[in-house]
């Protein structure tokens, strides 16, 4: 225990057990936990909570930012405690009990969690678990490697309770950025014109008076799975690279481009990394999880500063990028969700979007979550709120899946997260279609000739031939719309044999 940590006296007496802590939260309750895709997350609370419902039942709905790492999900799932979740995950186990119908999920624009609770659209928590690296001695939230949705949730929340980790780098305080906007109807605007502005304060402030529970800690993120760059994630980059020095030369695009933006995982990330051979520099990034290509970049001397929500690296980047924080410190910021995503910021600052799509369309559609339209993935998570806004809402996807048997190109998408009306490019292995400008028709095109494998581009292109001489400003056949999906179900493939 290290109560130096705690910096306002009063809360020592507040030190106890992560068990102790738990017995604080019951049965019906709203719970928002901190965490940010593996990043930030409370880790003794929700395990030793797990633990007490596996004896004592109970039911709990559960709020955090997006996904937790140590296979708290998990546990929590297994230990049938989860009623409700919001507003992302990515546990496989989880994922099962929402499919089977056993968690009722909220799958929501991570932007909008917070603005719906402001509003009392949603029920406000009841109390909030938070990992922090210290307490100020105004007994304001220092937190570690996210701040997501924590700090609206200490603040909404009628109980703090906070864990302290001591395997967290105290050098972490003065990296957040904690703004929280007025209430409507007299809200101003959000006073963010560049990506480096700073605009809040260093800790998440609260009445002391609320922290009800401190645990120390020493458990560290989960790594991420990002694994390196191969041949079709390499090419999905060159495209793109290609492109945007196009968009440079025909002066759509300063030099240093706009501000970047990567959703999460291997091939988002992989993206990223392929701008390090670019010809770009003095990039900037607003984005919302500072992954291994940001830091990767930050050493190559491409990326002059970094605005996020989470850092979360691989097991290769982890210790170089926190055993020398100081390195980079003065080149990132960390914000609340709300703000690292706000629509009117990403349109503002002119975002140049890179996410990763399940499926695309002939027409643009995209689908990000559902296997053959029923099944949840992970969650939208921040795509829609800077795909709508974004000056290039770019989607990006290798045009197969499991050895071929998938097409990612597909006549009619088994579930929109994104509409046409809201993707200017796709691009795969195969190349890039941009889709600025055209009709329906048109883009059907570029999609076929551009972005499917050869394995199903005659079908493809057949499909789209017979729907055209049905007619329609978007054609399409509908018997046959879904039927490459009803293929996969019944046979496991997509292909015709």
């Amino acid at each position: 225990m290290s109560l130096d940590r705690i910096r306002l006296a009063s809360l020592h007496s507040k030190v106890m057990s992560a068990e102790l802590a738990a017995d604080m939260i019951e049965d019906g309750m709203t719970v928002g936990m901190s965490g940010f895709t593996r990043a930030g997350e409370a880790k003794a609370v929700p395990q030793a909570l797990a633990i007490k419902a596996l004896t004592t039942p109970m039911k709990i709905t559960l709020m955090t930012g997006a996904s937790l790492g140590n296979d708290l999900d998990k546990q929590m799932t297994e230990a049938g405690m989860l009623a409700r979740r919001m507003p992302f995950q990515v546990d496989s186990t989880l994922r099962k009990a929402i499919n089977d119908g056993k968690v009722m999920f909220i799958d929501q624009h991570l932007s909008e969690t917070v603005e719906q609770l402001r509003n009392h659209q949603l029920r406000m928590p009841d109390v909030a678990v938070i990992e922090a690296v210290a307490i100020t001695e105004h007994g304001h939230i220092v937190p570690t490697t996210s701040v997501g949705n924590s700090a609206s949730f200490a603040i909404f929340a009628q109980k703090v309770i906070i864990e302290i980790n001591l395997g967290q780098n105290p050098n972490l305080e003065g990296l957040h950025d904690i703004y929280i906007p007025s209430y409507r109807p007299t809200r101003t605007p959000v006073p963010l014109v560049k990506v480096d502005d700073r605009i809040g304060s260093t800790a998440i402030p609260i009445d002391p008076a609320k922290i009800v529970a401190i645990v120390f800690t020493n458990k560290t993120d989960s790594p991420s799975t990002v694994t390196e760059p191969d041949s079709d994630t390499q090419a999905i980059a060159n495209h793109l690279v290609a492109f945007l020095e196009q968009e440079v030369l025909d002066g759509r695009l300063p030099k240093n481009l706009g501000p970047l933006q990567a959703g999460i995982g291997n091939i988002a990330n992989s993206v990223m990394t392929g701008l390090i051979a670019s010809s770009f520099e003095n990039l900037t990034m607003y984005s919302e999880v500072l992954q291994d290509s940001t830091f990767d970049l930050i050493d190559a001397g491409k990326l002059d500063f970094a605005s996020g929500s989470s850092i979360t690296l691989s097991e290769r980047r982890n210790k170089d990028v926190f055993g020398n924080l100081d390195k980079y410190k003065n080149k990132l910021v960390l914000r609340p969700q709300e703000i690292s995503n706000h629509p009117e910021l990403v349109r503002r600052l002119g975002i140049i979007a890179v996410n990763t799509a399940l499926e695309f369309d002939l027409y643009g559609n995209i689908n990000s979550t559902h296997v053959c339209g029923t099944r949840m993935m992970n969650g939208i998570g921040g795509s829609g709120d800077f795909a709508r806004n974004a000056h290039l809402a770019i989607f990006v996807t290798k045009s197969i899946a499991k050895a071929g048997s998938i097409s990612s190109v597909v006549p009619m998408v088994s579930h929109v997260d994104h509409t046409e009306h809201d993707v200017d490019i796709l691009v795969t292995e195969q190349g890039l279609a941009d889709l600025r400008g055209l009709a329906p028709r048109e883009r059907a095109i570029q999609v076929i000739n551009h972005c499917v494998h050869p394995s199903y581009r005659e079908a493809l292109l057949d499909y789209y031939n017979r729907a055209c001489e049905k007619g329609g400003h978007t054609p399409h056949l509908l018997a046959e719309a879904l039927s490459w999906h009803q293929r996969l179900d019944e046979t496991g493939s997509m292909l015709i044999n």
